[in-house]
């Protein structure tokens, strides 16, 4: 499409598809698309090989990467996994063996907690920022709060769009006044982190707030998994989607087959806002899980980056044991899911899923030229 976000980004269709799995960010920039690398799940260790893996399956299409990189943090910039292990109270370790041992899942509790630096921590983002920046990546996104100075510069340094997410009017501006490039209106019917405004009452909001800052992309995002929506968005003024949850459904992802199976049978109103796995509130499938840490009994989620470090492994011990039959751990599973899980019926590839949209897109335009029309 010969609009702005093509433009800057190289995608020739402009939905882009946040994903923590390599071979479905490659499929969907393959397929015209635009893949984009959610880097939490990584340690600097880690991300280097995961790049250098989609630089040589992407068949030279365009890509980019996603680092949650929040400015509340920069207090605790320094501190060593030591000290964040240090800040979790023991009355949190023993709330999560307890949680696990009701629905047969057995974690010691010097298992509880993650033995690896938070990819949220300041350090170790800056770390994953110079990791990306040694690679040919065609957006750099920044997830929570105004992308820091480090992230702009380098990107008006190097050609990168910087682009980042908001849930309100109010973050946009202060976005584009830090500088930013592209922005994510994403509306509370996302997967993940999200506030509580409606995509439908966002996106045009925004639209509008950053218009006198010299009008930036803006592309719509919550609840989309159809091209319909995607048309309808950029009905909007939209110029493209950017998707999260349609692609944990698919063959290609990182996903859990009791996650997908999950997934598929899930409602639009089987999700729900909870601190309960990374200490901002994040929209996920409901559990007995979330359930749990949002209960009167719970000592309460502990904040962005320590709930992680209990989450995590607590999340991958209740996985192993549904994916071995278990009922109960079943019942504990989640995952980041926004509400447009409702309309995913099937397991796709993400090759099919790019396709899907684009006819869906194309049809939904032509019904609206034939209404305009007649």
């Amino acid at each position: 499409m010969d609009i702005e976000i093509c433009r800057m980004t190289g995608a020739e269709f402009p939905l882009f598809a946040f994903s923590h799995c390599r071979d479905v960010v490659a499929a969907v920039s393959r397929a015209g698309g635009f893949g984009v690398l959610g880097c939490s799940s990584y340690g600097s260790h880690q991300l280097e090989e995961e790049l250098a893996w989609i630089d040589a399956h992407v068949d030279g299409k365009p890509y980019g990467v996603d680092i949650l990189f929040p400015n509340t943090q920069q207090a605790e910039s320094g501190m060593s996994l030591d000290d964040f292990i240090a800040a979790i109270p023991a009355a949190h370790i023993d709330f999560v063996v307890e949680l696990l041992a009701r629905h047969d899942v057995q974690i010691r509790r010097d298992e509880v907690i993650r033995q690896r630096l938070p990819p949220t921590a300041p350090d170790e983002a800056e770390r994953l920022l110079e990791i990306a920046f040694r690679h040919p990546i065609k957006l750099i996104a920044n997830a929570l709060g105004v992308a820091p100075p480090l992230m702009i510069e380098r990107g008006k340094a190097t050609g990168v769009p910087v682009a980042a997410l908001v849930g309100a009017k109010d973050h946009a501006i202060k976005q584009v006044r830090a500088g930013v490039d592209i922005i994510v209106a994403q509306g509370g019917e996302a997967a993940g982190h999200c506030g509580e405004v409606s995509t439908m009452v966002l996106v045009p909001e925004v639209i509008r707030a950053v218009a006198p800052y010299g009008a930036p992309p803006v592309l719509a995002a919550g609840g989309i998994v159809t091209g319909e929506q995607m048309a309808g968005a950029m009905a909007m003024g939209a110029q493209g989607a950017w998707t999260g949850t349609v692609w944990l459904a698919t063959s290609d992802a990182e996903t859990s087959p009791v996650i997908r199976e999950k997934m598929i049978a899930a409602r639009s109103i089987d999700t729900v806002r909870s601190t309960a796995r990374s200490g901002k509130p994040n929209r996920q499938l409901k559990s007995a899980w979330n359930a749990a840490w949002d209960s009167p009994d719970s000592p309460g989620a502990l904040p962005l980056p320590l709930m992680p470090l209990i989450s995590v492994p607590a999340m991958n011990k209740t996985l192993r044991a549904a994916e071995a039959g278990s009922q109960r751990a079943r019942e504990l599973a989640t995952y980041e899911s926004g509400q447009g899980v409702g309309m995913i019926e099937s397991v796709r590839s993400a090759t099919a899923v790019v396709q899907d949209f684009k006819e869906e897109f194309a049809a939904a335009f032509e019904r609206f030229n034939r209404f305009v029309g007649g």
